[in-house]
C-alpha cells in the first residue's frame, strides 16, 4: 500500500496566490515567485500542484530542476526545463527571439545550425534569450516554467533566474522556483529579488495540528475520525509537521507492524517489541536494510553519486551484470526508495533527496570514500576524457573519495572547458576551487590554472580582482615554472592590465616577457605580447592624445605582430593586429583603416572567424555610413550578426542604424528601431550601446525641434554615465545645437558648438559629426567671425571626408566666394553641397534656409526659390520657428507667401518651391486641358477674372513667356508617370 497523500492538504492560501499569478501570466502580466522551506516541507508537491492547474487551464509548463553535482554544471535545470518542450518542437518562428537562438544552443543544442556562433557571449545574452523564449511560447496561452531544488543550481544558472524575476513583468510566462530555506546563494538572490518587488516569496511552514490530521487520514484513505489517538499524537511529537516525514513515518510504522487496519479503521499496536522508527533516517536505512545485500550496495554508490544517477556508472562501479541491476530496480522501486528520472533516459532518482542523504549519512567515512573512488573510475572508463558535465561530476567523486589533487585537475580542466564555451562565470567557481586545493602541486600545474582563472575573472567583468590576485603572487619561489609557463601568465597579466588601465603594472610585465624571450626566443608569443603592449601604449580611448612618437611605436608593433601572424600563422593574433591598426590609421583619414579592416575579413573568412569577420565588417560598414549616410551595408551586417547570434554585434549595427537613419530624415525607422534595442541593452546592462542609442534618441528629438523630448532622451543617457563617455561633443555639437538652431535660437546653437569645441581640445576624439567641422564652420562664417583659412583648415581634415560635414563646408565656401562678388563660384560651391546633402533633408534645407539670407544680401544665386523650398520642407516637419523665418525673409525681399491652405500637400514639390499656392495649382491643372478662363472659372466656381489673376502669377512664378507655354508645362507635369 502507498502512503503517500493522493491530494494536496493545506495550502490554500498559497494556491490561490499561485492561482492569481497563473492568471495574470496567461493575461501577458508575468511574475515570479520563489517557494522556500525546509526539506519535506511540500515545495515539490506544491510546484506539481500549480503545474497540474498550468495545464488544466491551457498553458505550456515547464519543469527542470537542481540536485546532486548540479551546482557544477552550468544552466542544468534550465536544459531540463527546455527538454520537454524541445523534444517534438521546433523554435518558435518569432522575430524578436531569432538573433538570440544561436545563444540557447547552449541549453538546446538540437537548435545549433551551421555558420552561427558556438561562443556564449555573456550569461545576460541568454538570459535575454530564455526570456524572449518563454515569451514566444506563452504567447498563445501563457507559460509556466517551474524551477526545482534552486538551491542546488549553478551560479549562472541562478544569474538567469534572477534576470527572469526582473523582466518577466509584461511577459506571458510565470516563473516558480523553490529552495530550501537556509542561507546560501539562491536564497539570496531570491530576497534581493523581492526587496525590488519583482518576485514574491512564500516561506511554507509547518502544517498546524488540524492538517497534520487531515494529510493522516488521506495518506491511511479514511476517515480523520477513524484514526488512533495515540498516532496523531506520536506523528504530531515526532514530524513537526513536515509532511514527507508524516508519509515515510507512517510507511515505517506500517512496515514493522506498528500500524496496522481493520477495516476502515487504524490499530496503533503498543507491542514494546516492536521497534518504531522515530526519525527519518531510521525510516530510510530500515527501508533499505529490507532489501538484498546486492541492492543495498547499489543503493548506497546510487546515494554517494547523489540525488539522481546514471544507471550504468553504477552498474560498472558495483560490476553487477544486468539482472542484479534489474532486480534492484525492481526492489528499490517497490520499497518507494527511487523511481525512474523522466528528465534522462537510464538514470533514475531517490523519491527525495532526504533519501540520499539518510542513505549518505549510514555510511562510515572510510566507505563513502571507497564508493565514491570507485564511481570515479568507473565514470572515467565509459566517458573517456569525461565530456560535458561528466567532468565535474568526476571531480565531486574524486572530492569524496579524499583525492584533492585528482579533483583539482578535473576543476581545471572543467572551468577552462567552460571558459571556451563562454561560461565566464561558472569558470571563475571552478577554477578558484580548483586553485585552492592545489597547494602542494606541481608549479606547472598551478601556473597553468592560474592562467586560466585570470583569464575567466577577467572575461566575467572582475578583471580588477584578477589583477589583484596576480599582484599578490610571485612567479618565483614556490610558484616556479618553465619559461614559455611564465612568458604565457605574464602576458596573460599584461592582458588583464591593459583590460583595466593598468598601464605601469601591464608594462611592467611587457618588460618581464620582453627579458624571458630573450633568454627563449618564440615569434608566435611574441607577436602576442606586441599587441598587448601597443594596446598599453595607445589604448583605444587616447589615439588622438598621444604623442606622434608613442603612436609610431605602437604602430610599428602591430605591424611586426600582423606580419609575424600572418605568417606563423595566428589568424586570431593577426585580426587583433590589424585592427588596432585601423584604429590608429583613423586620424589619417579613411581609406587605410579601410584596407586594415578589410584584410581582418580576409583572414578572418580564410581561418572560419565568424565574430572576427562580423566585427571587421561591422567597422568598415559603420565608417561608409558615417561617410556617406548609407545605410545598406550596416542592414548586411545586422542581419548576418543575428543569425550568428552575435547579440553584442547585433546591437552596435542597430546603435549606428539608428544614428544613420536620423541623420537621413528617416525619423519613424529610426524610432522603430532604438526603442526595442535600448530595452534589450538596458536589460542587458550594456552600458556602451545604452548611451549611444539614447545619445541617439535625443538627437532624433533634437532633429525634430522636440526639446522636451530630447531633454528627457539625454537625462537618461546621463543616468548611464554618459557625461563621462567621448560622446559629449556629439551632444553639444549634433544634438543641442541643432535644435537651438531649429528654434532659431542662434546664440545657443553657437554656445553649444563653443562647448563641443572646447570638449574636444581637452579630450579629443575620432567622432566627427560634432560640428566642428562642418555646421560650425558655417555658422561662424555666416557670423563674419571666419573666413577662407577656417574653411581650408576644415577640408584638410579626416572630418571633410564625411558627406555630412563636406555639405556644411561647401556651403561655408558658397557663402564666403558670394561676399567676394564670385556669383558664379558661390554656385558652384552651393551645387557641390546639395550633391553632398542628397541622403541628408535635414542638412540640405536647414542649408537652404541659413544661405539664402547671405544670398540675398550679396546678390546671388535663387534665394527666393531656396526660402520657399524650405518653407515647404519645415512646413511639413511641423518645425515653426523656421517656417515663420522662411516666410518673414521672403515677405522681407517683397516676394509673394503662399497662404497655408487644406490640400498644399496636393501641390507638386517642384510647384511649391516656386510658390504655387493651392488655388494655382487648381487653375494649372486645368490649363493642361487647354481650358479657357470661363470653362475654368465655372469648375472651380471663381470668376474669369479671378482665373486670369492666377494665370498671370503662374506666368510669373513659372517664368514663362505666354500662355501656350504654360499650356504645354501644364501637360507636360500633369501627363500620368
Amino acid at each position: 500500500m502507498s502512503f503517500t497523500s493522493p491530494v494536496l492538504v493545506g495550502r490554500e492560501r498559497e494556491i490561490e496566490q499561485l492561482d492569481r499569478r497563473l492568471a495574470a501570466a496567461r493575461e501577458g502580466r508575468g511574475g515570479a515567485v520563489f517557494l522556500l522551506g525546509d526539506p519535506g516541507i511540500g515545495k515539490s508537491r506544491l510546484s506539481a500542484e500549480c503545474e497540474y492547474r498550468a495545464f488544466d487551464a491551457g498553458m505550456t509548463a515547464l519543469r527542470g530542476r537542481g540536485g546532486g553535482v548540479s551546482a557544477d554544471i552550468p544552466f542544468k535545470p534550465l536544459c531540463e526545463a527546455l527538454l520537454s518542450y524541445t523534444r517534438t518542437k521546433e523554435p518558435p518562428d518569432d522575430p524578436a527571439l531569432a538573433p538570440y537562438l544561436p545563444a540557447l544552443t547552449k541549453l538546446v543544442p538540437e537548435w545549433r545550425r551551421a555558420g552561427v556562433a558556438d561562443h556564449l557571449e555573456s550569461v545576460m545574452v541568454l538570459a535575454e534569450a530564455v526570456l524572449r523564449l518563454l515569451a514566444a511560447i506563452g504567447r498563445d496561452g501563457g507559460c509556466l516554467l517551474v524551477l526545482e531544488d534552486l538551491h542546488e543550481a549553478d551560479a549562472d544558472t541562478l544569474a538567469v533566474v534572477e534576470y527572469l524575476a526582473d523582466n518577466l513583468p509584461g511577459v506571458p510566462a510565470f516563473l516558480l522556483a523553490n529552495m530550501r530555506s537556509h542561507a546560501g546563494p539562491a536564497r539570496s538572490v531570491a530576497e534581493a529579488s523581492a526587496q525590488r518587488r519583482t518576485a514574491a516569496l512564500i516561506d511554507l511552514a509547518p502544517l498546524p495540528p488540524e492538517q497534520l490530521v487531515r494529510l493522516t487520514a488521506a495518506c491511511l484513505d479514511t476517515s480523520p475520525d477513524d484514526l488512533p489517538e495515540q498516532l496523531l499524537t506520536r506523528l504530531e511529537r515526532d514530524t513537526a509537521g513536515v509532511p514527507f516525514v508524516v508519509e515515510e513515518l507512517l510507511a515505517a510504522m506500517a512496515g514493522v507492524g506498528a500500524l496496522e487496519r481493520d477495516g476502515r479503521r487504524w490499530l496503533l499496536n503498543g507491542d514494546p517489541a516492536i521497534d518504531v522508527p522515530t526519525t527519518l533516517v531510521r525510516s530510510i536505512t530500515l527501508r533499505a536494510a529490507q532489501l538484498s545485500d546486492t541492492a543495498q550496495e547499489l543503493l548506497h554508490t546510487a546515494a554517494v553519486f547523489g540525488s539522481r544517477f546514471p544507471i550504468p556508472v553504477i552498474q560498472e562501479a558495483t560490476g553487477l551484470d544486468d539482472r542484479e541491476v534489474m532486480d534492484f530496480l525492481r526492489a528499490g522501486t517497490g520499497a518507494r526508495l527511487i523511481l525512474p528520472d523522466d528528465s534522462a533516459s537510464d538514470w533514475y532518482a531517490f523519491r527525495h533527496a532526504l533519501m540520499a542523504e539518510a542513505l549518505r549519512s549510514s555510511l562510515i567515512p572510510a566507505e563513502r570514500a571507497m564508493i565514491a573512488r570507485r564511481a570515479a573510475d568507473a565514470l572515467e572508463r565509459l566517458h573517456p576524457g569525461l565530456p560535458g558535465e561528466w567532468c565535474q561530476i568526476a571531480a565531486t567523486l574524486r572530492l569524496t573519495a579524499g583525492d584533492a589533487l585528482g579533483a583539482a585537475g578535473l576543476l581545471a580542466g572543467a572551468g577552462r572547458r567552460l571558459l571556451d564555451d563562454g561560461a565566464a562565470d561558472l569558470a571563475v567557481m571552478l577554477l578558484e576551487r580548483a586553485y585552492a586545493m592545489l597547494g602542494q602541486a606541481p608549479a606547472d600545474l598551478r601556473a597553468s590554472t592560474l592562467q586560466g582563472l585570470l583569464h575567466a575573472l577577467t572575461e566575467s567583468g572582475q578583471a580588477d580582482r584578477a589583477f589583484a590576485l596576480a599582484k599578490d603572487l610571485p612567479i618565483t619561489g614556490d610558484l616556479a615554472m618553465t619559461i614559455p609557463l611564465e612568458i604565457d601568465l605574464r602576458t596573460k597579466l599584461a592582458w588583464v592590465a591593459a583590460e583595466i588601465g593598468g598601464t605601469a603594472d601591464g608594462l611592467a610585465h611587457v618588460a618581464s616577457v620582453r627579458r624571458l624571450l630573450r633568454i627563449s626566443p618564440d615569434e608566435a608569443r611574441t607577436a602576442a605580447i606586441d599587441v598587448i603592449e601597443a594596446q598599453l601604449i595607445v589604448p583605444d580611448h587616447g589615439v588622438l592624445q598621444q604623442s606622434p612618437q608613442r603612436m609610431a611605436a605602437a604602430e610599428a608593433l602591430v605591424r611586426h605582430a600582423a606580419e609575424v601572424a600572418e605568417r606563423v600563422p595566428l589568424p586570431e593574433v593577426a585580426c587583433q593586429a590589424w585592427e588596432r591598426m585601423a584604429l590608429y590609421s583613423r586620424t589619417r583619414g579613411f581609406d587605410e583603416p579601410d584596407r586594415c579592416l578589410t584584410r581582418v575579413v580576409s583572414i578572418a573568412e580564410a581561418h572560419g572567424l565568424k565574430l572576427w569577420k562580423l566585427r571587421a565588417m561591422l567597422r568598415l560598414a559603420a565608417n561608409r555610413a558615417l561617410r556617406t549616410g548609407e545605410r545598406q551595408p550596416l542592414e548586411e551586417v545586422g542581419r548576418a550578426a543575428a543569425r550568428a547570434g552575435a547579440i553584442s554585434l547585433v546591437h552596435a549595427t542597430q546603435a549606428s542604424l539608428v544614428m544613420t537613419a536620423v541623420l537621413r530624415g528617416e525619423y519613424g525607422d529610426a524610432h522603430e528601431i532604438a526603442v526595442p534595442c535600448v530595452e534589450s541593452t538596458i536589460r542587458l546592462g550594456h552600458t556602451a550601446y545604452t548611451q549611444y542609442i539614447l545619445l541617439a534618441q535625443a538627437t532624433l528629438a533634437a532633429h525634430q525641434a522636440r526639446r522636451a523630448d530630447m531633454d528627457r532622451a539625454l537625462e537618461r543617457f546621463r543616468r548611464w554615465g554618459g557625461e563621462s563617455s567621448l560622446h559629449m561633443p556629439v551632444v553639444y555639437g549634433l544634438c543641442q545645437a541643432m535644435c537651438a538652431l531649429l528654434e532659431e535660437d542662434r546664440d545657443l546653437c553657437g554656445e553649444m558648438l563653443t562647448k563641443a569645441r572646447e570638449w574636444e581640445d581637452d579630450n579629443p576624439t575620432i567622432y566627427y559629426i560634432t560640428g566642428r567641422y562642418g555646421l560650425g564652420v558655417l555658422m561662424e562664417v555666416l557670423a563674419g567671425r571666419a573666413g577662407a583659412a577656417e574653411c581650408d583648415a576644415a577640408e584638410t581634415t579626416s572630418a571633410a571626408e564625411l558627406e555630412w560635414n563636406r555639405t556644411f563646408l561647401h556651403l561655408a565656401r558658397a557663402v564666403l566666394l558670394g561676399r567676394q562678388g564670385d556669383p558664379d563660384g558661390a554656385l558652384a560651391a552651393f551645387g557641390r553641397a546639395a550633391d553632398a546633402a542628397r541622403p541628408f533633408p535635414l542638412a540640405h534645407h536647414l542649408g537652404l534656409r541659413l544661405v539664402a539670407e547671405a544670398a540675398l544680401a550679396d546678390g546671388w544665386g535663387e534665394p527666393l526659390v531656396w526660402l520657399r523650398t524650405a518653407e515647404e520642407y519645415f512646413h511639413q516637419a511641423g518645425i515653426p520657428a523656421v517656417t515663420g523665418a522662411c516666410r518673414a525673409m521672403l515677405r522681407g525681399a517683397g516676394a509673394a507667401v503662399a497662404q497655408r491652405r487644406s490640400g498644399r500637400e496636393q501641390v507638386p514639390s517642384l510647384l511649391r518651391g516656386k510658390g504655387v499656392s493651392v488655388r494655382e495649382y487648381q487653375v494649372f491643372a486645368l490649363l493642361a486641358e487647354r481650358r479657357s478662363n470661363v470653362d475654368i472659372g465655372k469648375r472651380l466656381f471663381i470668376s474669369p477674372r479671378t482665373v486670369e489673376k492666377h494665370v498671370a502669377s503662374l506666368l510669373q512664378k513659372l517664368a514663362l513667356p505666354d500662355r501656350n507655354a504654360l499650356y504645354e508645362h501644364a501637360a507636360e507635369l500633369m501627363r500620368p508617370s
